[in-house]
């Protein structure tokens, strides 16, 4: 039996790459939900987009689910817009991303000014809640790098 009596084969007009790219871009293509004016894919699960934001634990993210009636196991896709509105309502009231990260640092440079054992700790970039310094003070030399100005 031929190839093409069964349906399988070229289209009119197309190659075959260009019918599997097409398949693969539908099946890929899906419609974004935003939250907090971020986008997200449907087929993501709603405590794992609330966790991506910055400042949002698993704690967190289950108790606004909670809060919101939202099954642990939903998808994005599947929220109503008044969900979403509210959800968008409700995060925009917590300190998120930019100005927690901002909240952060100002804290550390008022330690640094006041001249606190931890802002001396920051300042010279080892580790702060003592840990050791003898084998282990690469990682907070990492994390607590030194920003000199100049």
């Amino acid at each position: 039996m031929a190839r093409a009596s069964l349906g399988i084969g070229r289209l009119e007009g197309h190659n075959k790459k260009s019918v599997r790219y097409q398949k693969l871009y539908n099946q890929n293509s899906l419609k974004m939900v935003f939250i907090l004016g971020i986008s997200f894919a449907e087929r993501n699960l709603v405590k794992k987009s609330l966790e991506s934001f910055y400042g949002l634990g698993n704690q967190a993210s289950a108790r606004i689910m909670a809060k919101h009636y939202i099954h642990p196991t939903a998808t994005v896709g599947s929220l109503s817009q008044k969900t979403v509105t509210s959800l968008t309502a409700e995060l925009s009231t917590m300190p998120l991303e930019t100005e927690l990260r901002r909240r952060l640092q100002d804290n550390i440079e008022r330690m640094r000014t006041m001249g606190s054992y931890r802002g001396r700790r920051h300042a010279m970039g080892l580790p702060v809640r003592g840990q050791n310094t003898k084998s282990q003070i690469s990682t907070a030399r990492k994390l607590n790098k030194v920003h000199r100005k100049g």
